[in-house]
């Protein structure tokens, strides 16, 4: 597995400390608002659990499963596999994604929230590849810009797997051509 990863673009150490200081920017920015922080699955998880811990504010969190890729690129078409089990009416919504990429996907799903009516609906991704963007969407907050390669690892995927890796890798052209 790991000769599939050309190099090593974020590293464990600068992920912790990248996480960990977004924790403290969310807990002032929503000190006595108790947001909802709701993950966007699969590729969240990871980001989610560590941003979580460093979050120290009355909050509750929630799931999404929201797909428009098919192997290493944007169908176009959001198809939503998982909703809210909670409501979001007057809540300040918090989406947590792994990478804000096309756009596509975060601007659908931002628009279908609004329509419950939320307090506020603010972005948090892990990382913001803006040579891809399709949409007019931005994050709020973000850990880390990155060109455009296909990255993997802590969360990410290829094909479901890579997810496990603790850092952020560039994934070789030849496993996924």
């Amino acid at each position: 597995m790991l000769n599939d990863i050309e190099n090593v673009l974020i590293s464990k150490d600068e992920i912790e400390s990248r996480v960990a200081e977004m924790g403290r920017r969310i807990t002032a920015d929503f000190r006595d608002k108790d947001p909802i922080f709701v993950g966007v699955l699969k590729g969240c998880f990871i980001f989610m659990a560590d941003l979580m811990r460093h979050v120290d504010i009355k909050c509750t969190m929630d799931f999404m499963a929201v797909s428009s890729y098919s192997g290493t690129s944007s169908t176009g078409a959001v198809k939503i596999t998982k909703d809210l089990s909670e409501d979001i009416e007057g809540r300040h919504v918090i989406i947590v994604e792994d990478i804000l990429d096309s756009g596509v996907t975060l601007s659908y799903l931002k628009q279908y929230l609004m329509v419950r009516r939320p307090a506020s609906i603010t972005i948090a991704t892990l990382m913001d590849k803006p040579a891809r963007r399709k949409a007019d969407v931005h994050a709020d907050y973000s850990c880390f810009e990155v060109p455009d390669a296909f990255v993997v690892g802590y969360g990410l995927d290829y094909d479901e797997h890579y997810r496990n890796l603790p850092y952020i890798g560039v994934l070789r052209p030849e496993v996924y051509s």
